[in-house]
């Protein structure tokens, strides 16, 4: 079995996702015992929500997920993070590694795998993998993110969020300028079965304008667009 050490310094960190408890477990084990810190989802929805709160340096990814389909992940998750993505899947037929790829995948495996195969299409992704960047910032004008420390800095004091408003917050500015539909922000923060109650997230922005905006009746960075979603802007 080839034994290459993984990369030097802190435990490289990867997220599986897959609907198979059983093949979960053998990879945390196999993982774990390379070296790689590993962190598992069962569904599409926890994963993108995983991804979000704690970026992973590689992703693996099944297609087969029981909540939204594999594709659909890739295509979320590229809106906002260029993190490697390896593919594992049932499906054998070219079109669905196109698609797969097309959708933003950085590598196809099919199932069944060999572990050696494994090991080797993961060293390959991580290999392509800048050094990592100083932690990410977002600042606006009356308030800066930082990511790495879950912390938010307003007129040179920490502004104290609950983990809900964190989560709605650390998604907007991911993605600044950008719009993040009623639907993912629910789904990401809450779960699938939330999608529908928009009531939550605009109680949720309320509490937010009203700790970073300095007038929160007339936000300036944290915008609805009504019947949509919500846009951060710098």
């Amino acid at each position: 079995m080839n034994t290459e050490p993984v990369p030097s310094g802190p435990r490289t960190s990867i997220l599986v996702a897959d609907d198979d408890p059983h093949l979960l477990k053998a990879l945390r084990i196999t993982l774990q015992a390379h070296g790689y810190a590993v962190e598992t989802a069962g569904d599409g929805s926890t994963a993108l929500r995983q991804a979000s709160r704690r970026p992973p340096d590689l992703l693996v990814l099944d297609l087969g997920l029981p909540d939204l389909d594999g594709t659909d992940v890739l295509r979320e998750l590229r809106r906002w993070s260029s993190l490697p993505v390896l593919v594992l899947s049932a499906r054998h037929g070219s079109s669905d590694k196109v698609e797969a790829l097309d959708a933003g995948a950085d590598d196809y495996i099919t199932k069944p795998f060999g572990l050696d195969e494994l090991l080797a299409r993961l060293r390959a992704l991580l290999r392509r993998v800048p050094e990592p960047a100083t932690a990410p910032t977002v600042a606006g004008a009356s308030f800066t993110v930082d990511l790495a420390q879950r912390r938010v800095v307003r007129e040179g004091q920490t502004v104290r969020l609950t983990p809900t408003e964190w989560n709605i917050l650390e998604l907007l500015v991911r993605n600044p300028g950008g719009l993040v539909t009623q639907q993912q922000l629910l789904r990401d923060v809450w779960g699938p079965a939330y999608h529908k109650e928009a009531n939550y997230l605009r109680v949720y922005m309320a509490q937010l304008r009203r700790k970073l905006e300095s007038d929160p009746a007339n936000p300036r960075h944290l915008l609805t667009e009504p019947g949509v979603g919500y846009r951060f802007v710098p």
